[in-house]
């Protein structure tokens, strides 16, 4: 294989959560990670273009990215300590207990949800540090501005230092109060990785895998906890899809797919998590939401899908989770039932201006009833705000074909 930059960087963007949990659970500071990481790709970008990937580029970035680290604790002023430090960690002979999380990737989620911080905080760090995430498509995420974000984690940051919040291995006590900001990670993870936010591939499925990975781990470790369960279902149900979504470099919208192209093994093990859910009896977020994923792979054809009943698992959702997100979706299934013009109605009240599937839907709803003029407006506003070349070669064909 040979290590032109793009594949070189393309190698780095897979394998940097591994990395920073690797460096985080080894020298236990966030910004030697993050600078160790940052080093190793330097050194990568010089070494592998000519001598190409090297077999093991996982372990040909940890080696480096820890020798580095090494290096900075060595002249660090504060030498003596860290000096010590750098040895311990360094041997590899001792072996922390991992406590009741086994994986390494997981276990540094859970280490870095630390209740100290506030929610917002401390996923938005986790997301940069673990999903290897930019500080842009974090703050697409949340819909925020990108300064805004950036100070964010740099609070986060200097708050981890200044109350000096250990980055000890979670014990079993930890895991409940730590496990909504786990899953807030993973489902952000996935979803980046289902429709990236940057100039990129559309799809980026090394975050889809991995978000999915972690979450089978998780549902092994905590079986009884139902919002893990349907976490898992919604993940893989919404995988299931990945393939038909995207055909001829153009994002294709779920009532378009080919149906016969999603991956029925992925819709089955989801239908039956959904049903475990049910059996529980003790509804949450990512339940419903994989409940109404359920509805619509449960439908052979986008005409039979029962939007009656998506709707009602959206009422349902509204309860917990009052957000305008979720407001947009259950408009957008309103259409569905009592037609556009009353969607069109509950969206326009919705804050969400600078969201791009917020104009995407109204132009949808435009179109859809003759106001061509003012959907051709919001086509184009829709196509300003996102980067994801997929859905930009979509919104451009929709926009195209009005009259």
């Amino acid at each position: 294989m040979q290590g032109g930059r793009a594949a070189v960087e393309r190698v780095f963007r897979e394998e940097y959560g591994r990395l920073i949990a690797s460096l985080v659970r080894r020298f236990g500071d966030i910004d030697i990670a993050e600078e160790a990481a940052g080093e190793a790709l330097v050194a990568a970008l010089e070494k592998w273009p000519g001598s190409g990937v090297p077999p093991n580029p996982g372990g040909w970035l940890t080696t480096t990215a820890a020798n580095r680290a090494i290096d900075r604790i060595r002249r660090d002023r504060q030498r003596d300590a860290k000096q010590q430090a750098a040895h311990m960690f360094s041997n590899d002979t001792h072996r922390e207990p991992t406590g009741p999380v086994e994986d390494d990737r997981l276990r540094l989620l859970f280490t870095c949800c630390h209740p100290a911080l506030a929610s917002e905080a401390r996923i938005a760090l986790t997301l940069r540090l673990l999903g290897g995430l930019t500080v842009a498509e974090i703050a697409q995420a949340f819909l925020v501005p990108e300064t805004t974000m950036a100070q964010r984690i740099t609070r986060a940051k200097q708050k981890i230092a200044s109350a000096k919040v250990p980055y000890r291995v979670p014990e079993a006590a930890d895991l409940a109060e730590r496990l909504a900001g786990v899953l807030s990670v993973l489902f952000l993870i996935f979803n980046e990785g289902y429709l990236a936010t940057g100039h990129g591939e559309p799809v980026r499925s090394e975050l889809t895998g991995e978000a999915i990975r972690l979450s089978r781990i998780l549902h092994d470790l905590l079986p009884e906890e139902p919002e893990v369960t349907g976490l898992l279902a919604l993940l893989l149900l919404t995988e299931a899809r990945r393939e038909a979504r995207v055909r001829n470099g153009q994002l294709v919208p779920l009532g378009e797919q080919d149906r016969a192209g999603w991956d029925h093994v992925l819709i089955v093990e989801g239908h039956d998590l959904v049903r475990e859910c049910l059996a529980i009896n003790r509804p949450g977020r990512y339940q419903i939401l994989a409940a109404i994923n359920a509805v619509h792979t449960d439908a052979p054809t986008a005409a039979d899908t029962d939007w009656s009943q998506v709707v009602a698992l959206y009422d349902q959702l509204t309860q917990l989770d009052r957000s305008a997100i979720v407001a947009l979706n259950r408009a957008v299934a309103v259409a569905e039932l009592d037609g556009p013009e009353v969607a069109l109605a509950l969206i326009d009240r919705l804050p969400l201006t600078g969201y791009h599937a917020w104009h995407a839907a109204r132009a949808d709803l435009l179109r859809r009833i003759g106001r061509s003029a003012e959907a051709r407006q919001q086509y184009d506003a829709a196509i300003d705000a996102t980067q994801n070349t997929a859905e930009r070669a979509y919104l451009s064909r929709k926009r195209g074909e009005l009259v």
